[in-house]
């Protein structure tokens, strides 16, 4: 005779009410005594952005003779409209300047580092030395002969010799952004390339290129915040207002006699949005780009 099997009993119902979506891991709720200064330290930081979004929205009248503080009596946006009137083109002179320069020295910066982590040489270190303290150089100190090489070039006054300055400036930091990255990967990659017969180009290209993403995404929003914000060398390397970036542009704003305070303002929010917009969408690959390369 045999046994009956026995169904399964049937799973205890939760009494709890489920959520209509799920609770994120690590987050947990924060006593007031930690949210409320948290509320006001935001609350203070956002007020330059207000202070400069409600008096771009006035005319150049009510900017001047109104308070800072109190809000438009309409919302026509003429400072906006005048902002982008006058730093329209230098907007686009500053994208034609950001991303090739940005590409190029990630690029570049990636091959060096590619090649101190896993190719090294004799002298190697030595070099390496070298080309970080490029980094640490003041903008300053190097502007009267990076004028007179753009001139031999004949790239002085143009936005391809501004391109330059920032691809050169920018290699020291992509070369320890990458090197760091670099380092931190496994011998036994390079090993395995060698034993597919794959040489350095090859292993660089097949097997360290694809894993790079996190570094090169570091090195983009560094370079891009760098490049963008940058003054000296765009009014320095370029003296011609019609090439010149959006932030000498802005700087120009300032009249002799009068200034109009409303397309000043919006014109720092117009500069500003950029860079904005690269760190929303590109944060959280920013924070695991920096730590992945020293994670064991």
């Amino acid at each position: 005779m045999t046994d009956a099997v026995q169904p399964l009993p049937a799973p205890a119902s939760d009494p709890r009410p489920r959520r209509l979506w799920p609770r994120r891991r690590g987050l947990k709720r924060q006593p007031l005594w930690v949210l409320i200064p948290l509320f006001a330290w935001c609350l203070f930081i956002f007020v330059p952005f207000y202070v400069m979004f409600a008096n771009g929205m006035k005319t150049s009248a009510e900017a001047i003779l109104s308070d800072m503080w109190n809000l438009p009596g309409a919302l026509t946006g003429a400072g906006f409209a005048l902002a982008w009137s006058k730093l329209g083109p230098n907007m686009l002179n500053s994208i034609l300047m950001v991303i090739p320069a940005t590409l190029i020295s990630s690029f570049i910066g990636s091959v060096m580092g590619y090649v101190f982590a896993k190719w090294p040489f004799p002298g190697s270190t030595i070099l390496f030395i070298l080309i970080v303290l490029g980094f640490y150089v003041p903008y300053q100190s190097v502007i009267i002969p990076l004028i007179q090489v753009l001139q031999a070039m004949g790239l002085y006054g143009t936005l391809i010799g501004l391109i330059l300055t920032h691809v050169v400036y920018g290699i020291p930091v992509t070369t320890l952004i990458f090197w760091g990255y670099y380092r931190q990967l496994p011998r036994e990659l390079v090993e395995a390339a060698k034993v597919d017969g794959a040489g350095v180009v090859s292993t660089y290209r097949l097997v360290f290129l694809p894993l790079s993403i996190p570094a090169f995404i570091v090195a983009f929003i560094f370079q891009f915040t760098s490049i963008w914000n940058d003054f000296l060398f765009g009014i320095v390397v370029v003296p011609n207002p019609k090439v010149q970036p959006i932030t000498v542009a802005l700087n120009n704003l300032s009249g002799t006699f009068s200034v109009a305070w409303n397309a000043i303002m919006a014109g720092a929010i117009l500069a500003a949005i950029p860079t904005i917009v690269v760190y929303v969408l590109l944060s959280r690959y920013f924070i695991e780009g920096l730590t992945a390369g020293y994670s064991k």
